[in-house]
Parts: structure tokens; sequence; C-alpha cells
């Protein structure tokens, strides 16, 4: 897995109208996340290197797959669909990685959800009201979940900033 660059991740365009102004501000948050973690191995992916935090790289793409399948799939397309990692017993089981997960395999649950995110979304206008209820029992629009999408990669995307830096001193991407 190479390092990727800022040249070659797709920078969202200045003068887009509302919704593929959206789109590209989380497609570019999508490939921050995947650069983060290019050109380290399994072991370095696993491994927290911010302690106390047992935050890991994999942990954090685990949990961006879920929380794309949450917010497009569940509450926007309203699918019935277990979660990905996360239990009743064990909430935060998203960000949690063993000895035996894999790049490969995290990367390919993740690149499956935002496909289907992306299908889920096609189906919408941003000012449509999604088919799933929120914990306040109401919808929220398109817009508000792809907004929501942007500062939840974008946090996440700072805590990879500080992981790959411990891990191994990269910088920059």
């Amino acid at each position: 897995m190479a390092l990727m660059t800022f040249a070659e991740r797709p920078e969202p365009a200045i003068d887009a109208a509302e919704r593929p102004m959206l789109e590209g501000w989380l497609e570019y948050h999508r490939e921050t996340l995947v650069a983060k973690c290019a050109g380290l191995n399994d072991a370095q992916l696993r491994e927290a290197s911010v302690p106390p935090s047992a935050l890991t790289l994999l942990g954090l793409v685990q949990h961006l797959a879920e929380v794309e399948r949450f917010w497009f799939r569940k509450i926007l397309a309203g699918e019935e669909l277990p979660d990905l990692y996360s239990t009743e017993e064990d909430p935060d089981a998203d960000f949690k990685v063993s000895e035996t997960t894999t790049w490969a395999e995290t990367e390919a649950v993740w690149r499956a959800e935002t496909a289907a995110a992306r299908e889920s979304a096609a189906a919408f206008g941003l000012d449509d009201f999604s088919k799933g209820l929120g914990s306040s029992g109401k919808p929220f629009n398109l817009r508000w979940i792809y907004t929501h999408m942007i500062e939840e990669y974008a946090r996440h995307n700072g805590h990879a900033d500080l992981v790959r830096e411990r891990v191994d001193g990269a910088t920059g991407v």
C-alpha cells in the first residue's frame, strides 16, 4: 500500500453546486482516512500508539464503516441491518481490533459500506427525509447526513493524524 499524497487525493471543486460540494468533501475525507493508513503493515495499523487510548488506525476504519452503514443504510434508506462490529454488550466494539484483524478485510468492508452509502444517497434529494428515524424519533434530511458525515470523518482524521505520526513519524497526509 503506497502512501498517498495530497496531490493524489481528489480535491473538492471550489465552484460546485451544493450537492456535488457536499459529496466532494465527503469523498475527500474518506480518501484522507485511507491515505493515513497507506504504507503501513497490519501490525502497525493495529498499534494503539497514543497511550492510554486504545485507538488504532484499523479501529478508526472499522468505526467509520459502521457509521457509513448506520447513517446511509439504516437511517437514510431505512434498511434493517445488524451492526458490523458493535453489540448491545459492547457498543464500542467497532473501535476494537484483534491480532487477526487485517487491512485487506477491514478496507474491503469499509469500501463496500461506502459504495452502499453512495447508492443509498443517490435515491434521495438533499431536502428528502430519511426513511429511518434517529433516537429522537425524527427523520433527517440528506443534507444533514452529509454534513454530519463530513464532520465525523474530519474529527476522526484528526485522530488518525496523531496515531499515524506516533506509529512511524509520517505527517502531512
